[in-house]
């Protein structure tokens, strides 16, 4: 189709292409051009230069772009073989094709561009009135104090919602960063029509947006819009196999719990494990937990009752979705691996987020991309295809191959299993002596030598896997058509396929050298105490394989195809800029125009309410009385703060210690002392603010998202800079990475880690406007070290005390009363 080139470009388009063909000598260029909503295109950039007959495709610019362009030297506009396998790709993508001669006065469409969407951009000002002195939240917030930061923190995200762009801002605790994303999710969702995902790190942050802060947000804005919360599926109970599993009830332990969970779920709303009144065991609940690889979808005799199938149903009529990091990562795994961004695959399609908790995402999404498995995840899937009990065989395996007219294989699967049974011990047998003295062993080239039996024996077990699922798929093709929809060919299916996914790894592990951007691991772990017997080893082994470097996958699957990310927390820097965030991330992959970055600080009184101590007649923590030390001051430190006290170590061990040696002295004096592991975190944090004298002892999940303002929480004592420890496997695998680059991995990757964990347990002190009390850092190092300045730029202004111990209890006796 030839058509006038001044009705598809802007004069100064075809200005900047004609100059760009001439300075490449009048070869071909490739461009990539954005079009208004009349379609003329307003913007170019080239993407790649060839010769006079060809160019290659800039496949990441590619991908931006509404329309691609490129020219024919001649006269010739006639599309060639290469141009139409362009186009086709361009016309599945909703993107133009046009060849253009090398004047820019002729035209060629091959490919027709899909107009872009009319956005009705949010008015800034108004946007930001819900929030101010005279706006609707004033008027029905008695306590209403307007905050400039979190109004200028409203601005920016309306701006990131207006430009199409990612935001990258801290907030302060205490700027209400909550309001200033929801009023302009909230508007831009009613006013567009369009899904806005908002994603957190906690539990409980959920549960405050979706019990309080949206329906208020809802209230104050006025505009009605639908919202829910969404959880991983394995979160609902799956009718199908729960019946299953009832009919089946010889194969599993725990049979009361399978019975009170049949009874519950004929009267609960959501299915969700949530509500049941019970914890049933891990066993009977991922027996009968829905997955997707399970599902059988319009098949199912459960389908118009599936408690999955109503959320679905509900998620695709929502504007707001809640939901947790995890989640989300597994929504966009899907999208990366060919689902594509315009349906619905575990969530519905979207491309607006908002990160809350933003400082933790790097952590979550390297834990969610990370694969693993033990022996139990093998032996646990194994043993539901076919078992032997009393002489009697049982399991899916068995009941389906009494369908299929390959029955023959199923004997041949069996015998297979008896030999992975005995490569699983001997590779667990392997794995312990390896790991003998340490609990994580890092596979790399200088441990390589040591590893080489257990990575001989992965090969051996991936091998023997891989024939079992072959004779598995061979039962299944031979099951009719018309028997396939019974369960126990789906479950084998499934069980067949997560078999086959272990033998991927454990392949993974033998072929570690050809996959640099992986860092490869074995971690020793304690058998549950119902597990543990007196004559045995209780250790087990997990092998792990995790991404070196998860800025790339974060920046394909999120920053590159998603319209607006905004991105935030009370730390997310750890110097003057964001840029180890950034960096971490993927945010080094955008142009740093299309970033948008902002810090808002907190308007709490840091500089009346909060003093900042560190003792300096401690010993340094590598010294050998430092324990003794922490210990003996833990007890002057609680005493004067009379409870009232939260204190965050490093080091499980070092917490035990200290736990057991102050334990009685704490009782004598009428306060509490809890500590972590002792029961459900939920549980215990609940018991830490009803008794305003307790005192809470905890290690890494509580250096966060702990929320426990008033009275309670008087007293932050944090006994060591939160390094990470340095034979943790991922952590040395990527300072090494530092290294051979030339970068300094102490300053570049461990000091700014520590930082941001820092900081987080020093905003758990002031978590509202009249909160006072101390913070105490039993780690002189702060002080000592050079790059000790780091931290302390980065504590709220406040009084800072550097003193002997003797004059420290002092001062908390006398700022506490």
């Amino acid at each position: 189709m030839n058509s006038k080139i001044e009705d598809l470009f802007s004069s100064s388009v075809i200005k900047y292409i004609r100059s760009e063909i001439a300075s490449s000598n009048e070869n071909e260029v490739f461009f990539v051009g954005e079009i208004n909503q009349d379609g003329k295109v307003t913007s170019v950039s080239v993407g790649s230069r060839g010769n006079l007959h060809s160019v290659p495709v800039n496949q990441d610019l590619k991908r931006k772009g509404s329309v691609l362009i490129h020219n024919h030297p001649g006269e010739n506009l006639t599309p060639s073989d290469a141009d139409l396998s362009v186009a086709a790709v361009s016309s599945e993508n909703a993107q133009g094709f046009y060849i253009i001669n090398n004047d820019v006065t002729e035209i060629y469409v091959v490919v027709e561009p899909v107009l872009p969407k009319v956005i009705k951009k949010l008015d800034v000002d108004d946007a930001a009135f819900y929030i101010s002195k005279d706006g609707p939240l004033a008027k029905i917030n008695e306590n209403f104090e307007e905050r400039l930061s979190q109004i200028e923190l409203l601005k920016n995200i309306v701006k990131t919602f207006n430009q199409n762009k990612t935001g990258v801002f801290e907030a302060g605790t205490g700027v209400g960063k909550s309001y200033a994303y929801l009023i302009p999710s909230i508007l831009w969702a009613v006013q567009n029509n369009e899904r806005v995902v908002i994603s957190t790190g906690t539990i409980n942050l959920q549960q405050q947006l979706c019990l309080k802060d949206i329906p208020q947000a809802i209230k104050i804005t006025g505009k009605p819009v639908k919202f829910i919360l969404m959880k991983g599926r394995q979160n609902y109970i799956c009718k199908r196999r729960l019946q299953d599993a009832l009919n089946s009830k010889d194969l599993f332990e725990n049979n009361d719990d399978l019975d009170r969970i049949a009874q519950w779920q004929d009267s609960c709303d959501t299915g969700s494990k949530s509500e049941l009144s019970f914890l049933p065991s891990e066993s009977v609940w991922n027996r009968i937990n829905s997955e997707s690889d399970a599902c059988m979808a319009l098949r199912c005799p459960y389908y118009s009752q599936c408690f999955v199938m109503k959320v679905k149903k509900e998620a695709s009529a929502a504007n707001i979705l809640v939901v947790n990091h995890h989640l989300l990562f597994a929504d966009i795994e899907s999208r990366l691996h060919g689902a594509g961004y315009d349906d619905a695959v575990v969530l519905p399609p979207y491309k607006r987020i908002i990160f809350d908790e933003a400082h933790g995402i790097e952590t979550a999404a390297t834990s969610f991309f990370s694969e693993s498995f033990n022996r139990f995840k093998i032996l646990k899937p194994l043993n539901l295809l076919y078992r032997k009990k009393k002489n009697s065989a049982m399991g899916f395996l068995f009941s389906v191959s009494m369908l299929s007219k390959e029955e023959e294989k199923s004997f041949q699967a069996y015998q297979m299993i008896s030999k992975i049974k005995s490569d699983l011990t001997n590779l667990e047998t392997l794995a312990l002596d390896l790991c003998i003295q340490e609990n994580n062993l890092w596979l790399n080239p200088l441990t390589f030598r040591n590893f080489q039996p257990v990575l001989s024996m992965c090969q051996t077990l991936a091998k023997d896997i891989s024939v079992f699922t072959s004779l598995v798929l061979e039962v299944l093709d031979g099951v009719p058509e018309d028997d396939r929809d019974i369960p126990y060919f789906w479950e084998t299916k499934v069980l067949n396929r997560r078999l086959s996914d272990y033998s991927v790894i454990l392949n993974d592990f033998f072929m570690w050298e050809e996959k640099p951007d992986k860092v490869f691991w074995l971690q020793k772990k304690n058998l549950p105490s119902d597990m543990q017997k007196d004559d045995e080893l209780n250790f087990y082994i997990n092998f792990i394989e995790t991404p070196l470097d998860i800025a790339p996958l974060m920046n394909q699957g999120i920053f590159e195809p998603m319209d607006s990310v905004v991105c935030t927390s009370a730390t997310l820097k750890t110097g003057r800029d964001f840029s180890y965030w950034l960096r971490h991330n993927g945010l080094y992959f955008s142009d740093s125009d299309e970033v948008l970055q902002g810090e808002f600080f907190s308007p709490f009184p840091y500089k009346e309410n909060m003093i900042f101590l560190v003792p300096k007649d401690i010993p340094f923590p590598d010294e050998p009385d430092f324990q003794i030390y922490v210990e003996n001051v833990l007890k002057n430190l609680i005493l004067k703060a009379k409870g009232r006290t939260l204190v965050l170590f490093t080091s499980y061990e070092s917490l035990r210690l200290s736990y057991n040696n102050i334990f009685s002295t704490m009782l004598a004096n009428g306060i509490k002392l809890l500590r972590q592991g002792s029961d459900d975190n939920a549980r215990i944090l609940k018991n830490f603010k009803d008794d305003v004298s307790s005192v809470l002892f905890a290690t890494d999940s509580f250096w966060q998202g702990v929320d426990v303002p008033g009275e309670s929480l008087s007293q932050v004592i944090i006994v060591k800079l939160p390094f990470t420890v340095p034979n943790d496997p991922v952590f040395k695998a990527r300072s090494e990475a530092i290294r051979k680059k030339g970068g300094n991995s102490f300053m570049e990757l461990s000091v700014p880690e520590a930082i941001i964990k820092f900081r987080q347990g020093v905003g758990r002190l002031i978590r509202k406007n009249t909160d006072k009390g101390t913070v105490v850092v039993l780690d002189r190092r702060i002080y000592e070290k050079q790059y000790g300045s780091l931290f302390l730029a980065n504590v709220p202004e406040c009084k800072k005390y550097y003193e002997p111990v003797s004059k420290i209890l002092n001062i908390i006796e006398e700022f506490l009363d």
